[in-house]
Order: C-alpha cells, then structure tokens, then sequence
C-alpha cells in the first residue's frame, strides 16, 4: 500500500493508510494540511489544495472509515457512519468520491469532531 498519514481533530488522532492512486499520491505529496472540517452527518469534509479529476473507480457507497477524494469541492472527505444520503448505516457520499485510502482503528471517534474544528493531515514517520 501507500503513505500511512496522521489524522488529527482535537483529542482524536488516528492513523491511515493511502492508497497507491494517482489521487492518494497527490494528497500525499500536498501534507501537511491543516483545515477546518466541515460535518455532513457522520463525514467530515474539507477543500485541500490538491485538483484532481474523478477516477475510473469514483464511487458514492463507501465504508465506515474509509477516505475519499470528492472533485467537484477538492475535498478530502473522512467517513465514519451514515450521511443524510446514506441508505441504511453505511456511509454514502453526496456524489461520487475518488476512494484514496482506510482509517486504521476505529474511525467513529470522529464523531467527536465538531462542525468547524481544525483537522491536520501530515504524514507518518
């Protein structure tokens, strides 16, 4: 696999592991990032300067702790439970995201992170 990033968002800060995407190469190259989240049910999300197009493997459906790209905001996106398009319990984002990665542990604890709060990617030693 790729880049193991940091993910830190007040008392929470967990590990992740980017994919080998053109997308998570990109990001990657672009940490640290510091930025205020925004909350979108059970997501955070947040523009980062990195423009990229929508991948062949763009999806909407994703996983509890998985991470995504969204072109049309160049938002790093960190999914951790329903969204309000979400069918059912599983994380459903609000068009498709390109998939860059996976939380390692239980990424819920993002669920602490209020609307606005600064969230810091940089990468792993």
């Amino acid at each position: 696999m790729g880049q193991k990033i940091r993910i830190t968002c007040g008392e929470v800060s967990l590990t992740a592991e980017l994919n080998d995407s053109p997308t998570a190469k990109a990001i990657a190259d672009a940490l640290p990032i510091r930025k205020p989240g925004n909350r979108w049910g059970e997501e955070i999300y947040f523009s980062i300067p990195v423009k990229m197009d929508e991948a062949e493997d763009a999806r909407a459906d994703m996983e509890v702790g998985e991470l995504g790209y969204w072109p049309p905001g160049n938002a790093f996106c960190i999914f951790f439970g329903k969204t309000p398009v979400s069918n059912g319990n599983k994380p459903r984002a609000a068009s498709p995201v390109n998939p860059i990665g996976q939380v390692e542990g239980d990424a819920t604890l993002f669920s602490q992170c209020p609307n606005g709060a600064e969230v810091v990617l940089e990468k792993c030693n």
